[in-house]
C-alpha cells in the first residue's frame, strides 16, 4: 500500500433517488473529476433543514478523486446538482494499494 494522502480522496456524495445518482455518478466520471463511482442505495439521512428535523431515503455516492480536482468537482456538482445545498465531503485517504493509485492517478488527470 502507498502511504499518501495528496493523491487520492473520497468524496461523499448524496442524491435523492437512483437516476440522479447515476447521471452524477457518470458525468463525474466523464468529466474526469472521479476515477470511480460507487452508487450506494439504501441511506436513511436524517437532519435539520429549515427549522424542521427530516427524514428521507436516499443514495450515497462514494466518489474516489484526485484532492488537486477537488474545487472542479465541487463546481460541477453544485451545478448539477438538484438539492439546494449538495452534501459534499472529502476524506483523505490514510493508504492506497499502489496499481489502484496508478489508474486513479490517470483516471482523474485533465487531458
Amino acid at each position: 500500500m502507498e502511504r499518501s494522502a495528496a493523491d487520492l480522496c473520497i468524496v461523499l456524495v448524496t442524491a435523492p433517488d437512483r437516476d440522479t445518482a447515476l447521471r452524477l455518478a457518470r458525468g463525474l466520471v466523464a468529466e474526469r473529476l472521479a476515477a470511480c463511482v460507487n452508487v450506494v442505495p439504501g441511506a436513511t439521512s436524517v437532519y435539520r433543514w429549515e427549522g424542521e428535523v427530516q427524514e428521507e431515503g436516499e443514495i450515497v455516492l462514494v466518489v474516489k478523486a484526485a484532492p488537486g480536482r477537488l474545487e472542479d468537482l465541487e463546481r460541477w456538482i453544485g451545478a448539477a446538482h438538484p438539492y439546494d445545498v449538495p452534501e459534499i465531503v472529502a476524506i483523505p485517504t490514510l493508504a492506497t494499494h499502489g496499481p489502484y493509485l496508478d489508474w486513479a492517478r490517470r483516471e482523474t488527470s485533465p487531458e
